[in-house]
């Protein structure tokens, strides 16, 4: 193979290997560099003897991204800021691919709580569909090992959602049940009378103080709402949001304290709903 068709033929794969690395690593930065880490190699080796280079690619940046994922638990001065997690919330049978689908939405900050190996066993099986024999072969491993592995990371993963969670859904649903229906006395019910609501809009940070205020401006949001699906953000229970013309509206979490909404921060600003991965969602999936 020529040099030419070798570059081609990476190019064709880049996109696929960024967004593995992307998951692993949960920085865009360290996932280029992952990749073109793996280009590095390639140029050194002899194409003509890989067989697979999708297969011998995504073999190489698991292993450069396992390397970087052992380095950061050895110098944890390394770590990075990226925005918080978001996870989709459902009970359905299907929970295992939403499971899937919404750590891929996310920056991972929730695989931190994973060993590298676990991480990775997750992200390749769950996320892109590779055999847990190929996973096993990155890691040095059997294929029931490296499945063992996958279903470890995913028990640590649902784990992440608090266990009172259900009821702090509950204290939420209200509050948005409230907000569509006008009722403005239920609103205040919802909220604790010293709400704070931060949010990140294209104007900057905007803070609303008091649950008069608070439940004003939901009252006002929610009929430019015309879709929204359950999310866990940050650990928080919260929703995404659809405008009335399909297009995404933004990302809310609410700390509940007693029974009542104590905090709201929402995201609309484009650039930080696109770093927290929820741009690609689409208004035809949500409940």
């Amino acid at each position: 193979m020529t040099g030419e068709a070798l570059a081609s033929a990476f190019e064709e794969q880049r996109g696929r290997l960024v967004a593995v690395a992307h998951r692993m690593l949960g920085s865009r930065a360290d996932a280029e560099d992952a990749v073109q880490e793996a280009w590095l190699r390639l140029a050194r080796q002899d194409a003509d003897t890989i067989d697979n280079l999708s297969g011998w690619l995504t073999t190489v940046v698991g292993r450069v991204c396992i390397d970087v994922l052992r380095s950061r638990k050895t110098r944890p001065e390394d770590s990075y800021d990226e925005p918080p997690e978001l996870v989709i919330l459902d009970d359905s049978p299907e929970e295992d691919a939403l499971l899937a689908e919404s750590v891929g939405l996310a920056l991972l900050v929730v695989l931190d709580t994973l060993g590298p190996s676990e991480r990775l066993a997750f992200v390749l099986h769950d996320l892109f569909a590779v055999p847990f024999a190929e996973v096993g072969e990155i890691l040095g491993k059997s294929a029931d090992a490296a499945k063992m592995l996958a279903s470890r990371a995913r028990r640590k993963v649902r784990g992440q959602r608090p266990a009172d969670e259900p009821g702090q859904r509950a204290v939420v649903d209200a509050f948005l049940t409230a907000a569509r229906e006008g009722d403005f006395d239920g609103l205040l019910r919802a909220l604790d009378p010293d709400v704070t609501w931060r949010s990140q809009t294209r104007r900057g940070e905007i803070v609303r103080l008091g649950a008069a205020e608070v439940a004003i401006r939901a009252q006002r949001g929610a009929r430019a709402v015309a879709t929204s699906r359950p999310a866990l953000v940050g650990g928080k229970p919260g929703v995404i949001t659809w405008d009335k013309r399909g297009r995404l509206g933004g990302v809310m979490a609410c700390t509940v304290v007693d029974g009542r909404i104590v905090a709201i921060d929402s995201v609309s600003d484009p650039r930080l709903l696109a770093a927290m991965g929820v741009t690609s969602l689409e208004a035809s999936s949500s409940k």
